[in-house]
């Protein structure tokens, strides 16, 4: 693995070893669509689905492993858990019944089976995918539920996307200086250091073949895609920018937004996996 850190510090590591599986999912067809505002409720939900079974599965792992030496310093239950937001959104989706109404993708399938694969043979590893998970979600979550509010016309009350409200964090910039440096403090020799990093990778493979899924239920979803008629900017105020701003696509992109095109990917699929897009700079911003 080229070009890493001298310091050693594993969030530095992190960062620069998944920046090329970051720069892949930014030029996936999923991550042009969400330049363009393209929203489309089925996916939306389809999105919420992998992301309950994923932080199910992690949250389950990081429970069961809160005391090992790995995964104490990275352990916020109160602030980072996400399970309880995923199932009141679920309930609003798909009714009471939702339970008996949802179930995890192929690929999703896979991702929780390396969770528990690791939380049971080697919980070190877990710190990979919070990386990947929380930070990310953490980062993009405000603006990613200002777009899917105003487009899919959700309650103003917050029905629907509680997933990206961390009520428990009072300073989004705040924790994550915090969380980098509880990565920081994780003691492992550069070997296990080195591992943590290739399984984060993983996860950003995880996260693509999510992606793959998605595109596919895109192409063949009867759905109407509603979108903005004009920029992220305008839409949600001056300061406002797209999650994937930070990325080298962002900069770059400024194209006006398509409103109503059948047929297309959804922004809010990228609920699924957005993760792995942002977590790549989340660590690395002031």
């Amino acid at each position: 693995m080229e070009n890493l850190p001298s310091s050693g510090d594993l969030s530095e590591m992190l960062a620069a070893g998944t920046k090329e599986s970051h720069n892949k999912t930014e030029i996936s067809q999923l991550g042009r669509d969400f330049y363009r505002g393209i929203v489309q409720k089925d996916i939306f939900k389809k999105g919420i689905e992998a992301l309950y079974f994923i932080y199910l599965a992690m949250e389950d792992e990081l429970e069961r492993n809160k005391d090992h030496p790995h995964i104490a310093p990275i352990y916020f239950p109160t602030e980072l858990s996400r399970r309880e937001a995923l199932s009141q959104d679920l309930q609003y989706f798909y009714g009471a019944d939702w339970e008996n109404l949802i179930g995890p993708s192929a690929a999703t399938k896979l991702w929780v089976k390396r969770i528990h694969e690791v939380g049971k043979k080697d919980p070190g590893m877990l710190v990979a995918h919070c990386y990947v998970r929380y930070i990310g979600d953490l980062s993009g979550g405000h603006l990613l539920n200002n777009v899917a509010k105003r487009v899919l016309r959700l309650p103003s009350t917050g029905e629907g996307l509680k997933f990206y409200q961390f009520d428990g964090i009072t300073s989004h910039k705040g924790f994550k200086q915090l969380y980098r440096s509880k990565l920081n403090e994780v003691d492992v020799e550069m070997e296990t250091k080195m591992s943590i990093v290739d399984e984060a990778i993983r996860a950003y493979g995880f996260s693509l073949k999510i992606i793959a899924e998605l595109e596919e239920i895109g192409k063949t979803s009867k759905g109407e895609a509603a979108g903005f008629g004009h920029s992220h900017v305008d839409t949600m105020g001056g300061d406002a920018k797209c999650p994937f701003s930070a990325g080298k696509t962002a900069a770059s992109e400024n194209a006006n937004y398509i409103s109503h095109i059948p047929n297309q990917l959804a922004l809010a699929a990228l609920v699924a996996v957005f993760a792995g897009f942002t977590a790549w700079y989340a660590l690395r911003a002031p």
